[in-house]
Order: structure tokens, then C-alpha cells, then sequence
């Protein structure tokens, strides 16, 4: 919580100097004039929430939120609804999560309305009246709109301003980075910080997952040719293929994105190390509150370590209590380039074929992105066949594939099955099966649990002992081994510690990662110190900056021990 009276951050509702409400999050509702055709955006308690402050006529309540509907998807309506194409460019047209508002009044477009409709007709009707496209009436309206919302924009500018100075004030100038994603919040955050600090100068993370829309990459480099003082660093996979991966893991779910760890936090995570090695950094995000229920858990500032995605830095979110009309309110009264795509409609633009897509960006997507978009469904449809779906076509257009769990019907499923059996000649030893030849990569991989010793182990058996760091003491074992039933295998021991079991259980999650390991960085994202790193296809701990803290190796920062475990885990 946050005190404006006092300028201080508290974690209580009421502020312990002054006694103000902290409570940034005030529930605003949208208001529409009849008369001057605009939104009116109003605190719930409000004394004046019903009068227009242009022509002080009477308003009516509209929504808890809306955006604007740019011409270009106000003619694509026109069309999916079978009207004149040019029916809605005079009106004043907004839009909320489920239904359109033409000039204040109510229109319900059916969910399947866009799945049903003919995307390829309506691409070549585009492409035919976009040249009629007409802004005058929009621009007309926006204006109005800035100009009735001047009290809102003045209190969101000045509180996120104030935020964004205090949250500073504790880094360096040169460790705060602003995440840049080419969507409109990362867009108003970047405006907000860069205008709050007086600084133009600072560095900015473009994460390419390279799955954005074709618009995104055309904005970053709009952005980055605009803004020419900025640091402006682009954090991309080169090394992996979405499309490989999907073949290997299957595709991402809602509920096993595993595209966000590959594809974004851990090349960020890659240029955050490689430019501030293991210092602690602010960076500034584009986080709102009213996103997704997930979101809404978060803290405006965050550093704790299991909210936190990549451990080294400190998060602050000057737009978290945010709404989308607040958002447009300020793009469009600062007159800030933004993203294309949202003029065609879309109301998100991350990754184009993200599971959370709904129906209609889908749609959107068959439209505009049409080669892209019939490729992802191909692909859908071959893989439902490949892990045994009766009804491929259904089972993909239906999204039911965004639901899928686990790694049943794949090959890869087996690599995260941690196999073992009990020596029977060692006390506290266990035999893990491996799915690839032992070799200093695995040993590489104990390094958390302390010194590694090969000088203390038996050399004709190529046995590593462990140390304890602060003691010297052996803790464990590894030699590999020849195991019935198993091609590869490798023997652990556990010694001189109270708790075996919770050893060995560490243990596993390393075999674990050595047999399962796709790259995903989700390691390198966690460790602190920059200590883990994935040099081609070795997994590398170095032991010179690796402190043993085990985050690496704990459930409650990793959950199975690995990412993997997640994805490919089979019931």
C-alpha cells in the first residue's frame, strides 16, 4: 500500500503517520454522455460521477471498463456482422471484454459468431475497404474523451509518477531497467518511468519470444528508432525452435507454459546477468491488477523469491491498479505511438498463438496472420493424432488442446521418471537410472550440494566425493554404475547427514534434470548469483559463484525439481 498524503509505502490499509486510506485500488465505473458521445471515467464514490464536466448534461452508467474500437476493426465488425462496411466509421464505438458499445448503445456479438465465420472472405473484403478506412469521427471523439477525463489522467499521472520516484530512490540509476514487450502497458510504463526519473536514458528489454505478431516487431524498432538515448536491449532464444520443442514436450497449455521460461524470462535473464552480473536491479513492469486473477495476488513492488521470476530483481509495477480505459486515456492524451495490431482488434498482443488467446483474437489471427495461423492449426491437429485423440480437427478447434496436462502419449514423457533401486551392498545408496552415458556434467550438477572431491574417491571406480562446505565433511557419493534392466546408471551415497531421505530427494531432482533438461532456463532464471548456465547443450554450474543455496534444488521455487517435470509428467 501506498500513502500519497505521506509518500511512504505501508502494509496496512490506513497509513500509521497521517492516517489516509492507502488503498490505491479505487473501483472506478464508466459513465457514457448521450450528448457529447464519450466515456466518463468515475471513482465509485464520486459526488459528480453522473454529470459530464463538458456539457454537464446527465450520464448514464456503461461498464466497469472498456477500449476503444479503432476504424480498423469498426469496418472488420461491419463485415463479420454482414452490414454496410463503412456502418460504424461516424460512430463512436467502445468496447468491453464481452460486447461492443456503438454511440453508448449495447451489441452482442455470439462467441460463435467468430468461430463460425468465413476468415478467408472476410480477409479479401478487407483488403478491398480498408482504403475507405475513415479517422475524422475517431479523432474527433478521442478528443472529447481526453479532454472530459483531464481529472483522471491528472491523478493516474501524478500518483504513478510519485510511485515510480519513491521505488527508485534505493537503486542506482543504472540498475533500474524498464521490461519492454511492445504491448500498450509495457508502452505507458516505459513512458511513465522514462518521464518520472527525467531520464531518457535508460535501459530497456525487449524480450522477442519470436512468436510476436509481425505489428510488435515493427513497433519495438518504431520504439527504438524514437527513443534514441534509450538503452534498448533485445533478449531473444536463438537457440532453441518453437516448433521443435512442441514436437519434442507437445505444444504449451494454460496451464504448462512452458514458452514463457524458453522464450522470454530466461533469454532476459540472460542479458539481465550478462550486463549486471550478480547485482540486484529495480525493474519496472507493465503488471496490472485487473489483468487475470493471477495477477491481482501480486504486490506493486515485489522481491520475494517465489513471486519473483527471475531472482535478480526487485519488481515494481507503476501501473498495477490500472484499467484498460485508463491506459487508452493515456496513450491517447500523451499521443504515444503504440502497437498497430490493437487498431485490428486485438486487445492483447503477446505471443500470437498463446493457449490463453481467446476465440476472438484466434479469429483476428486467421485474418491477418493467415499463413501462420493455418501452419499452428496443422500442427495442432498432427500432434492430437500423434498422442491418440479419436477426434483431431475437433479436439484442436474446439481448444480443448489448451487443457492438456501432462506428457501423456510422448516419447519424452519416460526422461522425468526418476527410475531407481536400493543397493544392496550400501547403507543409504541408491542406483538412478540415467537416459545418456555418466560424465562430468552430471557430476557438474552436485556442485549445489558442496565441494566436489574427485582426489578423496576410489579412482578405478570414478567415484566423486562431496564435501560439506562449512564442515569438509563427505556427504555423498557418485560413481557410475552397471545396473540390470538399465543402459546408463549412476550410484549415490549419502553420508554423515541427519536426514537421508531429504538428500537423496535433492539427489533426484539432479538426475532428474541431467535426463529430462530441454533448455528451458527456468535454472538460470532462479539462481541469485548468474551461477547456473546452459553453454550449448551442457548443463554448467560454476563453482565459483555458486553459494549452495539449493534454490535450484527446492520444491517450493521449483516445483518435481525441474520444469520438465511439469510438462511431460504421465499419470
Amino acid at each position: 500500500m501506498w500513502c500519497r498524503n505521506c509518500n511512504i509505502e505501508t502494509n496496512e490499509r490506513t497509513c500509521p503517520v497521517c492516517g489516509q486510506n492507502t488503498e490505491e485500488d479505487l473501483p472506478i465505473e464508466v459513465f457514457w454522455c448521450e450528448n457529447c458521445r464519450i466515456p466518463i471515467i468515475e471513482t465509485v464514490n464520486s459526488p459528480s460521477k453522473d454529470v459530464c464536466p463538458i456539457c454537464r448534461r446527465k450520464t448514464r452508467y456503461l461498464s466497469s471498463d472498456i477500449r476503444p474500437v479503432f476504424p480498423e476493426e469498426k469496418l472488420l465488425i461491419a463485415l463479420l456482422l454482414g452490414k454496410d462496411p463503412l456502418l460504424y466509421m461516424d460512430c463512436s464505438c467502445w468496447a468491453s471484454t464481452t460486447r461492443y458499445y456503438i454511440d453508448g448503445k449495447s451489441l452482442n456479438v455470439p462467441l460463435k459468431t467468430f468461430s463460425e465465420a468465413n476468415t478467408d472472405l472476410l480477409a479479401e473484403q478487407v483488403k478491398v475497404y480498408s482504403k475507405s478506412i475513415d479517422y475524422t469521427a475517431f479523432d474527433r471523439s478521442i478528443t472529447l474523451f481526453v479532454k472530459a477525463n483531464q481529472h483522471r489522467l491528472s491523478y493516474l499521472r501524478d500518483e504513478a509518477f510519485s510511485f515510480v520516484r519513491k521505488a527508485a530512490e534505493k537503486f542506482k540509476e543504472e540498475n533500474i531497467v524498464i521490461s519492454f514487450s511492445g504491448g500498450k502497458d509495457s508502452t505507458v510504463t516505459a513512458d511513465v518511468v522514462t518521464k518520472a526519473l527525467s531520464n531518457p536514458s535508460l535501459v530497456h528489454i525487449f524480450g522477442n519470444t519470436t512468436l510476436e505478431f509481425p505489428a510488435t516487431i515493427e513497433y519495438a524498432y518504431r520504439f527504438r528508432a524514437t527513443h534514441p538515448l534509450a538503452i534498448f536491449m533485445i533478449a531473444k532464444n536463438e537457440e532453441q525452435d518453437f516448433y521443435d520443442v512442441c514436437e519434442d514436450i507437445g505444444p504449451p497449455a494454460r496451464m504448462m507454459r512452458w514458452c514463457c521460461s524458453m522464450f522470454k524470462t530466461g533469454p532476459i535473464t540472460r542479458v539481465i546477468s550478462s550486463m549486471y552480473r550478480s547485482q540486484q536491479i529495480l525493474t519496472f513492469y507493465g503488471i496490472r491488477k485487473s489483468e487475470s486473477v493471477s495477477r491481482s495476488k501480486y504486490n506493486r513492488i515485489e522481491d520475494n523469491a517465489e513471486s519473483v521470476k527471475i531472482q535478480q530483481q526487485t519488481v515494481a509495477s507503476p501501473i498495477f491498479f490500472w484499467k484498460d480505459i485508463d491506459i487508452w486515456l493515456y496513450i491517447l492524451a500523451e499521443k504515444i505511438d503504440f502497437n498497430s495490431a490493437y487498431r485490428l482488434g486485438y486487445d492483447r498482443v503477446g505471443c500470437w498463438c498463446c493457449p490463453n488467446n481467446n476465440l476472438r483474437a484466434q479469429f483476428l489471427s486467421k485474418i491477418y496472420m493467415p499463413e501462420q495461423s493455418k501452419k499452428w492449426r496443422e500442427f495442432l491437429i498432427a500432434f492430437a493424432k500423434q498422442i491418440g485423440k479419436p477426434d483431431p480437427e475437433v479436439y484442436v478447434d474446439s481448444g480443448k488442446w489448451k487443457a492438456r496436462q501432462g506428457g501423456n502419449g510422448l516419447a519424452s514423457a519416460g526422461d522425468v521418471k526418476i527410475r531407481f533401486t536400493n543397493c544392496t551392498t550400501e547403507d543409504h545408496a541408491k542406483i538412478y537410472r540415467l537416459v545418456r552415458p555418466f560424465d562430468e556434467e552430471l557430476v557438474g550438477m552436485f556442485v549445489p550440494f558442496g565441494k566436489a572431491a574427485p582426489e578423496l574417491g576410489k579412482k578405478l571406480l570414478r567415484e566423486t566425493i562431496i564435501l560439506d562446505v562449512r564442515t569438509n565433511v563427505p556427504i555423498l557419493s557418485i560413481q557410475p554404475f552397471n545396473q540390470d534392466g538399465y543402459d546408463y546408471a549412476v550410484k549415490v551415497r549419502t553420508m554423515n547427514v541427519a536426514d537421508h531421505d531429504d538428500l537423496q530427494r535433492m539427489v533426484g531432482y539432479q538426475i532428474k534434470k541431467y535426463n529430462a533438461c530441454r533448455k528451458c532456463l527456468k535454472c538460470e532464471s532462479i539462481c541469485r548469483q548468474g551461477a547456473i548456465s546452459i553453454v550449448g547443450d551442457t548443463y554448467f554450474i560454476d563453482p565459483g559463484k555458486c553459494v549452495h543455496c539449493k534454490m535450484c534444488m527446492t520444491a517450493k521455487y521449483l516445483d518435481g525439481g525441474c520444469m520438465m517435470d511439469k510438462y511431460l509428467r504421465t499419470k
